[in-house]
This record gives C-alpha cells, structure tokens and sequence, in this order.
C-alpha cells in the first residue's frame, strides 16, 4: 500500500504559487523523480518522461530566451504534453508567455517558487520517497536499542509494552508502540514510525496510556528508525524447540524484504529487557563479522579433531 500525493498537497506542503490551472491541482503524482527538461528544450522529445513533475530552472529558461518567438512557441507547446502532473518554475523566475500558453491549451497546472531549483529538487524528491513508498502497518513496538532498530511481535498481552517500557528506562529510545507504519525506502531498507495520533505514547495495562517524552525526555524517543532485526515473544512451550547455540536462522518477511528474526519464549523470571540487549548488541556484532555460536562450533569440532588424533596415538 502507497500513500496518494496530489499536486493540491505539493502546493500545500511547500506554499507554492499557483499561476495556471487551479482546477487541476486534483491530478496525481505517482513517481518520486524529477525531471529537468534541458534536451526538450533543444528539441528532443522522443524520450520525454511525461509521468514526472517538470523542473524548470535559471538554466532553462534562459535557453528558451535565446530561441526565437516561433521556435519557443513550438517546442513549448509540444512540451506541454496533457499527462505532465505540474511544471514547477524555481527561484520566482519570469514564466514565458508561451509556456502559459501551451500549459493552459493542455490543461497543465503550472506552479512558482522562490526556491533555488538544486535544493527545491532535493526537498520535493525526499518528500515524494516518503510519502510514495510501499507500506504496511504492523501491531508490535519499535524500540531503538544500541543504534539497532527492533521491532517486538508477539500476541496482545505477551508483554511487548513493559518490555519496551523497561528498556526505555535503560535508556533506549521508543519509536512506536502497537501499531507500527513501516515504509520500503529501497530494495532492502524498511523504516518505521508511529501514527501521528499515537507518537511517544506507550500503553500499560494497568497504569494507562503515559507519554514517554513527557516523563523520561526528549532523548527517550525518536520519529523513525531503520529495522534491523524482529524478535517474537511466545509463551513458553515445554514442548517446543528453541535454538540454544544461535545457529539456526530465521527471516521474517516485510513489503518483500527479509528482515533477520529471532523467537524469545517468555515465562515468569525471564529479564526480556537484558535479553533483547544482548540480542542487539549480538546483532551488531555478527554485522562486524564475529559469530560467536559459529565460532564456539569450530573450536568444538577442532577439540573432537584433537581428542580423536590423541586417542589414535
């Protein structure tokens, strides 16, 4: 699931200045790219990318200026092709009259800002990525514990909120509780955030809904964070099989990226909070390339080596 973004909400998002077409601005935006149409202007439009928002700068239009009243008229016309979503002026720049022309005949919305067209590109794409990334929303908590970004699963009344309660008090960071917005930035990144209704909140049966920034400070939470590794909290099973060594390796699928995945049982005595810690802090370390279960089963099979060449002796 994607996000909506119209040319109403560009408008809105960074007080742009509508010059044609108010009436248009319902059109939908549906890629994150721009495209700043310098071979167009010289007359090449066989591979012109229509779908895109149209970025014109200092260094387009004084092209255009330099081009005669009939060729301009021409090549902006064809420019104007009806299934642009807008055409973005920067730095409040004069706006050729042919341009108006050609927009208004194809119904393009044609906006203005006083921004420098580098830095205005770079905004406008950041805020296309976010809102236009594949997403899902998850029950669970995010919690940040040692720069890595977990995410707690688990069914309701498993213990995921106190968990994530203690190990702010342990002076980790709370990103999101129960309901957990993730969004595919690329490929293989997934970040998560909470629902802007229930952002810094924490549930507590028992105590009620507190608000973590209000009571431990503006360091005991953050808006977004990358998911790095998903643990599930079960009720311990007498019967079940759990990995001792950490050898056997799990994923857990999000939007079509795997996500490394770790199953803790819970029970009566178990401190999750120190547990979930080293399970992080044991993440991290096998990114840096040490495996202690991997390395602790190589010295074992060499101890057997060694015991058996003894033995043969």
């Amino acid at each position: 699931m994607s996000k909506k973004v119209t040319v109403k909400d560009l408008v809105k998002e960074f007080s742009l200045e509508v010059m044609t077409d108010w009436n248009q601005l319902h059109r939908p935006i549906e890629v994150s790219d721009l495209h700043r149409p310098g071979l167009e202007m010289a007359g090449f439009f066989t591979y012109h990318p229509v779908e895109r928002i149209q970025l014109l700068g200092r260094t387009e239009l004084t092209f255009l200026q330099g081009l005669d009243e009939q060729t301009r008229a021409n090549r902006l016309m064809e420019f104007c092709h009806p299934d642009i979503p807008c055409i973005i002026i920067t730095r409040k720049l004069e706006i050729p009259r042919e341009l108006i022309n050609g927009a208004k005949k194809s119904r393009v919305p044609v906006l203005r800002t006083s921004q420098a067209t580098t830095r205005f590109g770079s905004r406008v794409t950041n805020y296309l990525e976010y809102n236009l990334a594949p997403s899902t929303t998850l029950h669970g908590v995010l919690i940040d514990v040692y720069g890595v970004g977990v995410l707690l699963m688990g069914s309701s009344g498993i213990g995921k909120s106190e968990t994530a309660l203690e190990l702010v008090k342990r002076g980790h960071r709370l990103i999101a509780d129960d309901a957990v917005e993730i969004y595919q930035y690329d490929e293989n990144s997934l970040v998560g955030t909470a629902p802007k209704l229930i952002r810094y909140l924490l549930e507590i049966r028992g105590v009620g809904i507190i608000n973590v920034m209000t009571l431990f400070g503006a360091g005991a939470v953050r808006d977004r964070k990358r998911i790095s590794l998903v643990i599930q909290l079960e009720a311990w099973q007498e019967q079940q099989h759990y990995d001792r060594l950490g050898l056997d390796e799990e994923n857990y699928t999000i939007i079509e990226t795997e996500i490394p995945k770790l199953t803790i049982p819970v029970r009566p005595g178990r401190n999750l909070a120190v547990i979930i810690e080293v399970a992080a802090m044991n993440f991290r370390l096998k990114r840096l390339g040490f495996h202690a279960a991997q390395q602790f089963v190589q010295q074992l099979g060499k101890a057997i080596e060694d015991s058996d060449d003894f033995s043969d002796e």
